[in-house]
């Protein structure tokens, strides 16, 4: 099989016509099957590689599962499904960007600029916007999802593992 047979073996995929902008070129073809993927791999091995950094043992993770392991597994999971996404993909009908993906993106932006204040008020504020912008309109929902659960968080690995959190305006007040 040539590889522009592979690019082309989607069961859905029709040819470019002539003034048909729907389906994708060769080019858009190749770097959704290929390109992203890659760059998706490549993000996975320096992750893999991050993850084998880690200092300090917790106790109570001294006798199971290292602190390297589930990130490990989740990155081995996000590599295996890109393979198989990238070899068993049907290249289709490209779809436009809405205003809430391009939302997300500048939540997300906004939370890694939080973050380097407070890790978990970048993680309230990020969940909060995210959670208004893709429709919840409950208060009570809202404040679970901003206020309640990054809480539940914080002392669940506080607490129970025994993972410090990198310092900050909220994470100094119980710290201290």
């Amino acid at each position: 099989m040539s590889l522009e047979d592979f690019l082309t073996s989607s069961a859905d995929f029709e040819p470019r016509e002539e003034g048909a902008a729907d389906f994708p070129s060769r080019r858009e073809q190749l770097v959704a099957r290929f390109v992203v993927p890659l760059l998706i791999l490549l993000f996975c091995v320096g992750a893999y590689y991050l993850s084998t950094q880690f200092d300090r043992v917790p106790p109570i993770l001294k006798r199971g599962i290292q602190p390297s392991d589930f990130p490990q597994l989740v990155i081995g999971l996000i590599g295996f499904l890109t393979i198989w996404l990238a070899l068993t993909q049907k290249v289709g009908k490209l779809e436009v960007l809405t205003s809430t993906v391009w939302g997300t993106l500048l939540a997300l932006i906004g939370f890694l600029l939080v973050a380097e204040i407070d890790l978990f008020l970048g993680l309230g504020l990020f969940a909060f916007t995210l959670a208004l912008m893709w429709g919840e309109r409950r208060l009570w929902a809202l404040v679970l999802v901003g206020l309640i659960i990054p809480v539940a968080v914080f002392f669940l690995f506080d607490g129970i593992f025994e993972v410090r959190f990198p310092r900050g305006p909220l994470t100094n007040l119980w710290y201290q």
